[in-house]
């Protein structure tokens, strides 16, 4: 084969020139797409770069508010919020080796395991790891120094006065919200709003600097209520003594101020350390003297005799036939301990006798004594707004047989709460006005509502200080320096719709009778120690309670300091 013949098998062939046409424009459209693209996504839609700039290197975390304090009436701090710690993670930035997962896990107080499990999800940008630790603690896992792992600053809510106060205050969560009580009713005011915050992180998941405020927090306001602390723990530690040696199964007090119904103490007893509530019992958690129903027996039988009087039925020194202390209604007997053959209505209060009150009930229409009931706030709320108080039941009088009715002016039959009770005897301190019930403090007294006459009240008030005189049923509430009033109540429990042998003993009191500035009530529930009377179980913790209120408010003294008379032997019991 000659050169010739070789250099034309070898040429190239010639390629069409349309093709290198379409291959120019194909690239320069490319070239034009991404240009295109660049423009859009930085000039036009700059947000999605900047979307997905933020996905990588930054967070939004919230802010915690800090909730209001509780203060009681004088400024003394009954709760407030102080910072802590909490540890959380993005699982997404989180590395762990077995060793940090190890020593993770042993600083937080957490199952390896559980921890591997909640840094599992690389898709959530938060969760929580351990709530509110402790600053040491805090420091140990930030040495650490594990990426994707941050601290939060978070509100722990702290109570000064321990069990003293836990069943009014309640208690709050983690997030420092109102779970019961008091935290729970006013959590509109104190739990103020929280806030967020959008933070960087460097490439290792650490946050190094605090981006921008999206949200301030706004702080929760202050409450302050009508609670006077140091009435509060006298009225406590006279309970709890109370309670351990009649062997009780519980009890409560209330301490009102007789002229604006102001709450000064509310006690129960058992308690709990809301500090500390890991080992709490639901029994302990119960404020007995809001949500707890029980009959008050004769500590009803005033608002009886007060309605008898008031409409003119009998007057204070009418004889009423007591029956030798046996009385049938209905094919029931009616029956008093202490059988007279016949007594004043004065006296049917100092004795407490269930078959004068009872004929005194008769003496009136059921509606007429279901309404005066009614009107003492009987059957409703009492104002004060606490939650899961309970109204009490007072069945409606058209249901009334003769025997209820009968056995209604001694309260059976009836159901109150003891601030419900406390709360009624308000009529005998305020010139015949019911006032409102207050946890609150009050910058003006409330305007109560008019149930019965001065004169029937100053009736009423002579009838109930006879009571803690000899002769009477409560000898055991007097007062050193103070003339004192008030009535003792002993009353069957129910279970299962049948009256059993146990008890709850009562007194409900105030003082001084010559101007009255506090009511105590007191119920003891289940007295197991040989004695169940109110006016030898719950009078003496009247006595101590209303002594040391009336000095810690300076109320001057309208009786002699030796004015206490030695009670008889054998105190009279009232009838049960």
């Amino acid at each position: 084969m000659n050169y010739a013949t070789q250099h034309t098998a070898h040429s190239p062939a010639k390629l069409p020139g349309w093709r290198a046409s379409i291959l120019f424009l194909v690239l320069l459209a490319g070239l034009f797409g991404l240009l295109g693209r660049t423009i859009y996504l930085q000039g036009i839609n700059n947000d999605f770069l900047q979307q997905k700039g933020d996905a990588r290197y930054s967070r939004v975390i919230e802010v915690s508010a800090h909730r209001g304090m509780i203060s009681d009436r004088n400024g003394e701090v009954l709760a407030v919020s102080t910072p802590v710690q909490s540890v959380w993670a993005s699982p997404a930035d989180v590395t762990l080796t077995p060793a940090q997962n190890k020593q993770l896990a042993s600083v937080l107080g957490l199952n390896e395991n559980a921890l591997r499990t909640q840094l599992a999800d690389s898709s959530r940008d938060f969760v929580y790891l351990k709530r509110q630790i402790s600053p040491d603690d805090a420091g140990r896992v930030m040495r650490l120094n594990v990426p994707g792992v941050s601290l939060q600053a978070e509100y722990r809510r702290y109570y000064p006065t321990g069990e003293v106060a836990a069943q009014l205050l309640g208690f709050t969560g983690q997030d420092d919200n109102g779970q019961e009580g008091l935290e729970l009713g006013a959590q509109a005011q104190l739990g103020g709003q929280a806030g967020s915050q959008r933070v960087i992180k460097d490439r290792r998941g650490h946050i190094v600097e605090d981006v921008a405020s999206l949200s301030a927090p706004k702080a929760g306001a202050d409450v302050q209520l009508s609670i006077d602390s140091k009435i509060q723990y006298l009225a406590y530690r006279e309970l709890q003594a109370a309670v351990q040696k009649q062997q009780a199964k519980a009890g409560a007090v209330v301490v009102l101020d007789a002229r604006t119904g102001e709450v000064l103490a509310l006690a129960n007893y058992p308690s709990y350390n809301p500090n500390n509530r890991a080992k709490v019992s639901p029994a302990a958690m119960r404020n007995r003297a809001v949500a707890d129903l029980f009959e008050p027996g004769s500590t009803l039988k005033p608002f009886t005799v007060a309605t008898a009087l008031e409409l003119g039925k009998v007057q204070a020194d009418t004889v009423i036939n007591t029956e030798h202390g046996a009385f049938m209604v209905g094919g029931k007997k009616i029956h008093d301990t202490h059988p007279e053959a016949s007594l004043t209505v004065s006296q049917v209060i100092q004795k407490s006798s269930n078959v004068g009150a009872a004929k005194m009930a008769l003496m009136l229409e059921p509606k007429v004594l279901w309404q005066s009931l009614s009107d003492s706030g009987f059957g409703e709320r009492t104002g004060s707004n606490f939650p899961g108080e309970a109204s009490g039941k007072l069945r409606d009088a058209k249901t009334w047989r003769p025997i209820e009715q009968a056995t209604m002016a001694y309260g059976h039959g009836i159901s109150v709460s003891l601030l419900q009770l406390a709360r009624a005897y308000t009529i005998f301190t305020e010139h015949g006005e019911l006032q409102s019930v207050s946890l609150l403090k009050l910058d003006a007294p409330s305007v109560g509502k008019k149930v019965w006459s001065d004169k029937t009240v100053a009736e009423m008030r002579t009838m109930l200080e006879s009571v803690v005189m000899p002769g009477g049923t409560a000898p055991l509430a007097q007062v050193a320096g103070y003339r004192v009033a008030g009535k003792t109540g002993t009353a069957h429990k129910l279970a299962n719709g049948k009256y059993v042998d146990k008890y709850v003993a009562s007194f409900v009191g105030f003082a001084p009778v010559s101007h009255p500035r506090i009511i105590v009530a007191v119920m003891i529930d289940e007295p197991n120690n040989g004695q169940y009377y109110g006016g030898i179980v719950a009078a003496p913790v009247f006595s101590q309670v209303a002594g040391q209120t009336l000095r810690e408010l300076n109320v001057p003294n309208d009786a002699p300091l030796n004015n206490v008379i030695a009670p008889p032997a054998e105190v009279v019991k009232e009838e049960v």
